[in-house]
């Protein structure tokens, strides 16, 4: 485990935080035990906006496929799903931030899908939208309710009161999904 410290503070207030601190830890690292046994239990399937896809591996495949509820995978090439995935979430993205943004009567600068880790989207005060690809493997709502808590930043870039609001006029229901993703957020991911 790391502690990472003040730079003025004592050695000593490390293992003080730790102490006090431990039962927020085990929670979190039941938390992420919990999720990593969640993506194992998928096995050669992963999610895709509320539904399965069955990952079929094809011999001389080189790239991936969708055919119903089936992806075709190159065998051998890891990185292959990620690839498909990263696209799949520009294609269904960046059409949902613009008519969002104009419903909002804003412009979005530009969209950019990428590896974010710590967060699922963010705004710039510049207009440019980014959106982590991963939001592909939650449920549909999921994924509206982020494009639409970016988009309304483009009218307030704060949480105020102002900002909830316009989130709630143009996602009514904004509260389940928001509750999905940080239930379940931890879950979107492919096995390792």
């Amino acid at each position: 485990m790391l502690v990472t410290l003040p730079r003025r503070a004592p050695a000593r207030a490390a293992a003080e935080a730790v102490v006090e601190l431990a039962p927020w830890i085990e929670r979190r690292l039941a938390d992420v035990a919990s999720a990593r046994a969640q993506v194992a239990a998928r096995g050669d399937a992963i999610p895709y906006l509320g539904a399965t896809l069955r990952l079929v591996p094809e011999p001389g495949r080189t790239r991936v496929h969708r055919r119903g509820d089936h992806l075709l995978v190159p065998s051998g090439d890891s990185g292959a799903v990620q690839r498909w995935l990263r696209r799949a979430a520009r294609d269904e993205i960046t059409p949902r931030a613009h008519r969002a943004a104009a419903a909002l009567g804003a412009d979005v600068a530009r969209v950019t899908i990428r590896d974010q880790r710590s967060r699922w989207g963010s705004c710039s005060a510049g207009g440019s939208l980014s959106f982590s690809w991963r939001l592909v493997l939650a449920p549909e709502d999921v994924l509206d309710y982020v494009v639409w808590h970016e988009a309304c930043h483009l009218r307030a870039m704060d949480h105020s009161p102002r900002f909830w609001a316009l989130v709630a006029e143009h996602c009514p229901g904004y509260e389940a999904p928001r509750r999905w993703l940080r239930e379940h957020g931890a879950t979107l991911r492919l096995a390792a």
